[in-house]
C-alpha cells in the first residue's frame, strides 16, 4: 500500500485528489496539509511514501517544505503552470518531479505510483523545458563534486540529462545493467544528489548538457 500525503492550499482540490487516490487498491491518503508548514509536520508523524506538493502556499511555500521533507519520502510537485520557476527550485531542493495539476486523474496516479517505486518523473517534454530555461541563470549554489568524476561518469551523467533510461544506457554503453547501476550510484554518491532528478540538473549546471 503506498501512502500518500496531500499538501495544498486549496480544500477542494484536496478533496478531489483524496477521492480520486483512496479510489485505488493499492493506493491511500494517510493526511492532508492547506500549508507547508503542516504538511511537514504530518510527514514526520505519518511517514508518508510520497507527498503530493503544492508550490504557492501560505505559512511556508511548498520549496521550503520539500526541503524539509525530500530523503527518506518522496515529493511530488504539483504545479498550475508547466514553465513555474518555483518547479525548477523545487526540484533543486530535493522534488522527484513533477505533473500539471490538469492533468489526467491516469497520469497522476501513475505519476505517485512513479515516484514510490523510487524512480523520477522527468519523462515529459515540459519538464526538459522548465530546466533548460531556469538553468541559464547563473548557478548560486552547484552541485560539488563534479570535479571528481571520471570520464565515464560524466557520460552517463550527460545521458542521463538527455532522458535515457537505465535499459538504454546499458545498451548504449554496451555495458551491463549492474554496471550501469554502479555507475548511478557513484554519481548519486560523489555529487551528493538525492536522485535522478538532482543528477539531471546538476548535468545542467555543469553545462554539460545545453539548453536548446
Amino acid at each position: 500500500m503506498i501512502r500518500v500525503l496531500i499538501a495544498d492550499d486549496q480544500a477542494l482540490l484536496r478533496g478531489s485528489f483524496r477521492l480520486l487516490i483512496d479510489s485505488e487498491d493499492d493506493l491511500t491518503v494517510v493526511g492532508e496539509a492547506g500549508d507547508g508548514r503542516e504538511a511537514v509536520a504530518l510527514a514526520r508523524t505519518e511517514s508518508p511514501d510520497v507527498v503530493l506538493m503544492d508550490v504557492r502556499m501560505p505559512e511556508m511555500d511548498g520549496i521550503t517544505a520539500t526541503g524539509q521533507i525530500a530523503g527518506d519520502t518522496r515529493v511530488l510537485i504539483l504545479t498550475t503552470f508547466d514553465l513555474d520557476e518555483y518547479v525548477y527550485a523545487a526540484l533543486r531542493a530535493g522534488a522527484s518531479g513533477f505533473l500539471l495539476k490538469d492533468a489526467p486523474p491516469d497520469d497522476l496516479l501513475k505519476g505517485i505510483r512513479v515516484v514510490a517505486s523510487g524512480e523520477t518523473l522527468l519523462a515529459p517534454a515540459v519538464t526538459t523545458r522548465l530546466i533548460a530555461e531556469f538553468v541559464r541563470r547563473p548557478v548560486q549554489q552547484p552541485f560539488h563534486g563534479l570535479d571528481t568524476l571520471t570520464d565515464r561518469e560524466r557520460e552517463v551523467l550527460t545521458l542521463v540529462a538527455h532522458g535515457l533510461s537505465n535499459a538504454e544506457l546499458s545498451a548504449r554503453l554496451q555495458v551491463s545493467p549492474g554496471t550501469v547501476k554502479t555507475h548511478i550510484g557513484r554519481l548519486l554518491a560523489k555529487l551528493n544528489a538525492r536522485d535522478r532528478a538532482q543528477l539531471v540538473i546538476a548535468a545542467y549546471e555543469a553545462r554539460l548538457v545545453t539548453p536548446r
